[in-house]
């Protein structure tokens, strides 16, 4: 495997990542470097270089940004944010792969990209909810903006610095199962005395 290819594919999960925060950041991400050549893409994904795909989801990010802002508004968008992460995720994938077979490509897009982008999706979801519950959603802002500005993070490494993006997602994986794990409800042995 040569570096490009390697780089692909770590750029890829990078972007992945970016999607479990939010789904359009890594999108517009993706459609200004391309637009730029910054990065070469699959061809089938040459369309998003172009200027209407740019604007489109500019707009998208923009609107998606705000809308996470809203308290009531963010928990019903999490609802159709979780399969669509695994989509987007899929996506930006199969948009970085180059030079691999088919079947490798869908393979990783799959579950590197789609499987990524799930598991942050469904841990920031899950977060939202909670914050909710404890805070009446007066927190929920500033969760969406540290989601926001963690996506932001995540695309940028993932195109300058791939291998620590990689980093980054682990230790984000790492940490979102001990939270989980943490808050996981303690099983009570009862004893019964007959």
């Amino acid at each position: 495997m040569d570096a490009s290819t390697t780089f692909s594919i770590l750029l890829g999960i990078g972007l992945a990542a970016s999607v479990g925060f939010r789904i359009f950041v890594p999108l517009f991400a993706l459609s200004i470097s391309s637009y730029y050549g910054v990065i070469p893409l699959n061809e089938n994904w040459q369309w998003i270089s172009g200027i209407p795909a740019l604007i489109t989801l500019g707009i998208a990010t923009f609107v998606e940004i705000i809308a996470y802002l809203i308290p009531w508004l963010d928990n019903l968008l999490d609802t159709i944010a979780v399969p669509l992460a695994a989509l987007a995720g899929t996506a930006v994938m199969l948009s970085t792969a180059a030079d691999l077979e088919p079947l490798i490509t869908w393979s990783l897009a799959i579950i590197a990209g789609g499987g990524t982008a799930s598991a942050i999706k469904a841990s920031t979801s899950t977060t939202r909810l909670a914050s909710t519950a404890t805070t009446g959603g007066i927190a929920n802002p500033i969760v969406s903006t540290v989601e926001t500005g963690s996506s932001i993070i995540m695309a940028i490494l993932a195109f300058v610095a791939p291998v620590l993006a990689i980093i980054l997602v682990i230790l984000v994986l790492w940490l979102m199962f001990k939270v989980f794990k943490w808050f996981k409800p303690k099983k009570q042995n009862e004893t019964t005395n007959g």
